[in-house]
Formats: C-alpha cells, sequence, structure tokens
C-alpha cells in the first residue's frame, strides 16, 4: 500500500472541465488518470478544455472531464491499494451507494465512491445519450486501439475512431468502470492512447477527445478545426494494422508470481504458435496459437501479463449487426443443449458436453458475452441496450 499526503491529495481536483449547452443533446463524459501512473488523460483534457474556453462556441448537451484516482495521480503509481479500473464490482457499487465506502481505510474505495456520485449526477441531469470515454496508455510502445463491449451502440461509437478495435476485452476483466456504466445503458469505449512517458501519448489522447466530442454530437464538425488533423494523427499511428480483434487468451499475474515479460514486444507485434512471451517461478508462458500480442506488461503493477489477440474481420460485423436487428437472440435457446436461466431472460445456461459441437463465436455474434463457467455448464449474458441508435448505414 502506498501513502499520499493528504495535502497532496486535495492538490488535484476530481472534475477539469466541465460545459454544459443551452441546448438539450448528448452527454460526453472522459475520464483520465484511472491508473495513476497515465497522466497522459487528464493533460489532454485540460487542454481541450482551455482551448474551449477561448473559442466560447455553443455546444449541445455537456461535456465533462474528470480526474478517476486523483491520490494515485498525484503519486504517480497506477494504484495506492488496488487496481481501481477493477474495482466497480456490484457489491462495491451497492456498498457505495448505501454510504459505506465514504470513510473507508482503502484508498480506491474513497475513490469509487467519489467518482460514482459524480458519473450518476452526470447521468441524471443528462439530456440525451450518455457517451464515455475512457483514456488510458500503455507500459509498453503501441499503436492507439479503442476496446468496446460489443453492442451495436458501443460498435458504431467505436468505428468513427480511425485505430483498431478490440471486443471481448470484458469477458476477461471484471470491475472495470466501462462495464459499470455500460451496465447502465450508456454508450462507453476505453481509447489506449501509446505509452505512459511518450509526450506523443497526451496528442494522441487529444485527437480522441476531439473525435469523440464530434462523433457524440456535443460539437458540430464544422465548428472543430483540430478534426481533421486527430483523424490523420489517429490514422498513421495505425496505418498497416486490421480494423477489428478479438480478445483470444489473457495472461493474469500477481505480485507473488514474479513475472517477466521477454524484452522486444509492442502492442500487435505478431507471435507464433508456442513462441516464448514471458516468464514466472512456475515456468516459461508460451504463444497458444499464432496472432498477435496486446498490452504486453512493462510495469512492476498491474494484473494483466498480456493478451494474446487475433483479426476479426468487419464482415462478421456485419453479419452480427443483421442477426441482432433480426432479433435471433430470442430463439437461440431452442438450440440443443441451450436454455434460458431462471433468474434472467438475458443469461442462458449452455450444457458444454452437449452444446460441444456449437462455436463460441455464434453467441458472440448474436451478442451474448461469457458470464462464468462452472465444470460442464456455462454461462452466457446478453449485453445491455444492443440497438443501434439509429439506421445510419454507417453503423456497423
Amino acid at each position: 500500500m502506498i501513502a499520499v499526503e493528504p495535502e497532496t491529495e486535495r492538490g488535484i481536483d476530481r472534475v477539469i472541465g466541465s460545459l454544459r449547452g443551452d441546448r438539450s443533446g448528448p452527454t460526453l463524459i472522459c475520464i483520465g488518470g484511472l491508473h495513476g501512473n497515465e497522466p497522459a488523460g487528464s493533460k489532454a483534457l485540460q487542454r481541450v478544455f482551455a482551448k474551449l474556453a477561448n473559442r466560447g462556441i455553443e455546444i449541445k448537451g455537456e461535456f465533462l472531464g474528470l480526474v478517476g484516482n486523483r491520490q494515485a495521480l498525484a503519486s504517480g503509481h497506477r494504484f495506492l491499494s488496488g487496481d481501481l479500473n477493477r474495482h466497480w464490482l456490484p457489491h462495491r457499487i451497492e456498498a457505495s451507494r448505501a454510504g459505506e465506502l465514504a470513510s473507508s481505510s482503502v484508498a480506491e474505495d474513497r475513490e469509487l465512491d467519489e467518482l460514482r456520485v459524480t458519473l450518476e449526477e452526470s447521468f441524471a441531469r443528462a439530456r440525451g445519450t450518455v457517451y464515455l470515454l475512457d483514456i488510458h496508455t500503455t507500459s509498453g510502445d503501441a499503436a492507439s486501439f479503442a476496446v468496446m463491449s460489443d453492442t451495436l451502440r458501443n460498435r458504431r461509437f467505436a468505428m468513427r475512431f480511425p485505430v483498431p478495435v478490440i471486443v471481448g476485452l470484458e469477458e476477461e476483466l471484471e470491475g472495470t468502470v466501462t462495464e459499470f456504466v455500460g451496465g447502465l445503458g450508456h454508450v462507453t469505449i476505453g481509447f489506449e492512447g501509446g505509452q505512459h512517458d511518450d509526450p506523443k501519448s497526451v496528442d494522441l489522447s487529444e485527437a480522441a477527445i476531439w473525435i469523440a466530442l464530434t462523433s457524440s454530437g456535443v460539437i458540430d464538425a464544422g465548428e472543430t478545426p483540430e478534426l481533421e488533423d486527430s483523424l490523420e494523427l489517429l490514422r498513421r499511428r495505425s496505418r498497416g494494422l486490421p480494423r477489428v480483434f478479438e480478445v483470444r487468451f489473457r495472461h493474469p499475474v500477481k505480485p507473488e508470481d514474479e513475472f517477466r515479460m521477454e524484452p522486444g514486444f509492442h502492442s500487435f507485434d505478431q507471435i507464433r504458435r508456442g513462441q516464448l512471451l514471458a516468464q514466472d517461478r512456475h515456468g516459461e508462458h508460451r504463444a497458444r496459437e499464432n496472432g498477435r500480442i496486446l498490452m504486453p506488461l512493462y510495469q512492476s503493477q498491474g494484473e494483466d501479463g498480456y493478451f494474446e489477440v487475433r483479426h476479426f474481420s468487419p464482415f462478421w460485423l456485419k453479419i452480427s449487426t443483421l442477426l441482432r436487428r433480426v432479433r435471433l437472440d430470442r430463439v437461440v435457446h431452442w438450440l440443443p443443449g441451450v436454455n434460458r436461466h431462471p433468474d434472467s431472460p438475458d443469461m442462458l445456461i449452455i450444457n458444454r458436453r452437449i452444446a460441444r459441437f456449437y462455436s463460441l463465436q455464434i453467441f458472440h455474434l448474436l451478442g451474448f458475452r461469457r458470464h462464468r463457467g462452472a465444470g460442464k455448464k456455462l454461462v452466457m449474458t446478453r449485453q445491455q441496450r444492443d440497438f443501434p441508435l439509429s439506421s445510419d448505414p454507417t453503423s456497423l
């Protein structure tokens, strides 16, 4: 646990900036610094709010910029007691709403409590669709990319960013802020802007904010001279990379594992099955299949050693959109070995033995994500609010 002096904690405000237009419209919330060693997002938000203040243009709805983990950001550490972006679990949310976390001795409990209140206040006063952009950076050098829970509304937002889009990460991670906000029915994506200490990561994060402002409709594209340069900057950063990837494997780590990533890996580097990726006190860890590596861990704090990802054709996203629009998910429980969960119409119980011939990707295409597995049973949950914002033909 890392101690932070109270004076230092109070030195960083939760709200970086807030603009509310006279006209109703969408709400865009951007969070930077959810991890304290990732300052690029908060610095980029400061830049954007300063430019908007000098310009004096009218916005629709609301634009809100927040610091995620104030105490960790003040100390320069990823977190103090535990990862705030794994902290948003249902029991902690309930405890926060019951007033039980405000005086907790756990630093991230207090951060969650204050941030949750700020977020839910903004949801309550929203006058249109709510969008969340959660801005991060990585310990290893990387092209910028977006991460989304695969709903049609999230797709439409994420595909406005000219960077690779990662799907399936939500099956591997629990307790993220995007999971919490998305579960309330709002549009969410995460954005990874590059390496923690690279000054260009601030530029890339700022580009993502300008794109989010115009894509959400908070600011008209015609009033945003930064938009074209922002799009081009992100295009250059990800040139040559496929548009969509799916997560195939996550290697979790614990402090006692003594995890050591092999040197020289960058996100989206190609890897071969059997290639040595990392070592720890348990032995060697090798690639499970041909693909690419994502977010190799080159820092002392963190719960994710690396991810293996694979190119996912946008063709299948279009097929998935069609299947969801005709609501094929309503009859998938007719398949042998597949049953509706008795407690929720949005959950399926799949008998692995009977349904072993069905690819997991079939359920993914229909909007279901793996919830948990227990022996021969697999539970999958349908994504919340899985429908498009409009009939926009550019929406996947």
